[in-house]
């Protein structure tokens, strides 16, 4: 426990009849920037407010610093929280709202003006300390926030969908803000958000909620390269999915079976080890690991099924490209831009869709 700065066991909590965190057990790394991802009623707001003292749970221990929050209520836990709407009081300036908590604990005055002053130049606001939340960008005011948060010297920070008022180029700008301020401050940071790009930009691990329990614990790559359950795999990023049956076990790799018309026994996956023959299964590939080719041409590829190209999207660095495989499945596929923007097919095209069989992931179904 010494090397955990959140040490969540056996963790309960009802909402009348639902049961919105369902026996949690969690371990935060003292120093980590640690996510917590999932769907809306996945429970991770209510695990974030118990953290925070806000909700008590039903059962089950947290401990944050060593120490057992059992009673300990929000005001005298070692943690800060970043709220989603920033909460900042419009009629104090941003020095003033950054000092506020500070000048409640009755910290002397000097030790208030050099704190505020150093967290103020490391969130880069330093030179707007006298401006009112009202005359900020969304961008400025969730550094305000953070500020807030900083300047009390927490064991912890809880962030709780931090980026989600901010558009789409402030966001990504703002993760790279936000990942290098936690770097430099070295205080654990728990964010929960169920925007999958951010919590895979900003994390050093993430825990994936669904129903109320942790499915997955893991570094980023890990969950997007080797989903534990059907669930993750298709939470996490976009996938290409083909399900079936496994048959004929040799060495490692197996035969899908399908039920659509020209793939049943042309599909080679690898033999999950604690899976048998005949058990149900999806196959998961990632849209970056297939590859096309044009139709008859050949293939050093393990697999090739034959499709039509249905639509493209031009991304900038890249194509996307979605295949008909069957009447019922198409997969998205991603092409990399190397001739200028130009790309070698157009709509209505025979293709050949390829992909070894260490490019897969067998998942049993639900």
């Amino acid at each position: 426990m010494a090397d955990l700065s959140i040490d969540i066991r056996t963790l309960i909590k009802r909402h009348g009849a639902t049961l919105a965190v369902d026996h949690v057990t969690l371990g935060v790394r003292r120093g980590e920037f640690f996510s917590i991802l999932g769907p809306s009623g996945a429970g991770k707001s209510s695990l974030l407010r118990m953290l925070a003292g806000f909700e008590t749970p039903d059962s089950g221990e947290i401990f944050i610093d060593g120490q057992l929050m059992a009673g300990v209520p929000p005001n005298r836990r070692p943690v800060n929280l970043v709220f989603q709407s920033y909460a900042l009081f419009p009629h104090l300036s941003v020095a003033g709202n950054v000092a506020f908590g500070l000048e409640m604990k009755r910290i002397p005055r000097g030790e208030i003006e050099a704190r505020v002053a150093a967290t103020l130049e490391l969130v880069q606001m330093g030179d707007k300390r006298d401006r009112r939340p009202g005359q900020l960008s969304g961008g400025e005011q969730q550094r305000v926030a953070l500020a807030r948060a900083l300047v009390n010297r927490p064991a912890v920070v809880l962030l709780d969908e931090p980026l989600a008022a901010l558009d789409q180029q402030l966001r990504q700008q703002m993760q790279v803000e936000l990942k290098s301020i936690q770097a430099q401050v070295g205080i654990t940071f728990v964010c929960v958000t169920h925007h999958q790009e951010e919590a895979l930009a900003l994390s050093d691990r993430l825990a994936v909620m669904h129903q109320g329990q942790v499915v997955q614990v893991g570094r980023p790559q890990d969950l997007y390269e080797s989903p534990a359950t059907h669930f993750v795999a298709q939470f996490i990023g976009t996938s290409n999915e083909l399900r079936g049956t496994l048959r004929d076990p040799h060495v490692g790799q197996a035969i899908l079976t399908c039920d659509h018309p020209g793939l049943s026994g042309k599909v080679r996956v690898a033999m999950p080890s604690d899976l048998q023959s005949g058990a149900a299964v999806a196959l998961i590939l990632r849209p970056e690991r297939v590859r096309l080719a044009s139709n008859g041409e050949g293939t050093a590829f393990d697999n090739a099924v034959p499709g039509t190209v249905e639509a493209l999207r031009y991304l900038g660095s890249g194509w996307r490209c979605v295949v008909r495989i069957t009447e019922q499945i198409a997969w998205t596929i991603h092409l990399p831009n190397h001739a200028n923007g130009l790309v070698p097919w157009k709509v209505g095209d025979p293709v050949s869709v390829q992909w070894n069989v260490s490019d897969g992931t067998v998942l049993p179904l639900p």
